[in-house]
């Protein structure tokens, strides 16, 4: 989606708003809808398969945020059989938290099954979640660096969160779930990561994961 001009400026800047007033990680309702996986573009064999490969996820509550998403992320880790997993979850839903406040910043390492696991049923959620992550989508990385990743992690942690205007720049921008899910995915050297630029809207932006599988994620 591309809202274009002044007035283009104008809704990305509500919607931002909204997106922030909800929380990144605060669902107005559980999700209902089941969305299943596409036998076309489905990755099998991401838990052991090519274990000197990378791989990385984004896992995605649909109603959160007022129905315009939430999103989290995790990545392989070569040669260990571990996973790298974590989110911003903003429980306190404000607009602006300065860096180094408490913006819901979690990250855990495991297991390919523990990171489903533990994803599916918010178990690292720093306050109260009316539904887990229910979907996540996956794919294959010919490239990787786990070190620039888990250094991103730790900048993503600590720069604060921001959806609206800076005011330390009086930019309009974001530092928001998406920007942490796309930058430690980034950092990772991901194959195949969709841009997300600042302000974008976390539903719109998941749909755009193009040959990434799309699986429904259910408590475990």
């Amino acid at each position: 989606m591309h809202i274009g001009g002044r007035r283009g400026l104008a809704v990305v800047a509500v919607i931002g708003a909204l997106v922030g007033v909800a929380g990144c990680g605060q669902p107005a309702a559980r999700a209902t809808a089941q969305t299943a996986p596409s036998s076309s573009q489905a990755i099998t064999g991401m838990a052991g398969a090519a274990p000197s490969r990378g791989a990385a996820c984004v896992f995605i509550k649909p109603d959160g945020a007022q129905k315009f998403g939430h999103v989290g992320w995790g990545f392989k880790v070569p040669g260990t059989g571990h996973w790298a997993y974590g989110a911003v979850e903003n429980p306190s839903a404000k607009l602006y938290t300065p860096p180094g406040g408490d913006i819901g910043a979690w990250h855990a390492e495991g297991s390919y099954d523990r990171m489903l696991g533990e994803m599916s049923t918010d178990a690292h959620y720093p306050g109260t979640s009316q539904h887990p992550y229910s979907r996540y989508r996956c794919t294959k990385s010919s490239t990787y660096d786990v070190n620039r990743a888990r250094t991103m992690i730790r900048t993503v942690e600590a720069r604060g969160f921001l959806v609206g205007v800076d005011p330390r720049t009086g930019k309009l921008t974001s530092r928001d779930c998406l920007d942490a899910t796309y930058d430690v995915l980034k950092a990772y050297r991901t194959k195949g990561l969709t841009p997300a630029p600042k302000l974008s809207i976390p539903n719109v932006w998941v749909e755009e994961l193009w040959g990434w599988s799309d699986r429904q994620l259910t408590p475990r």
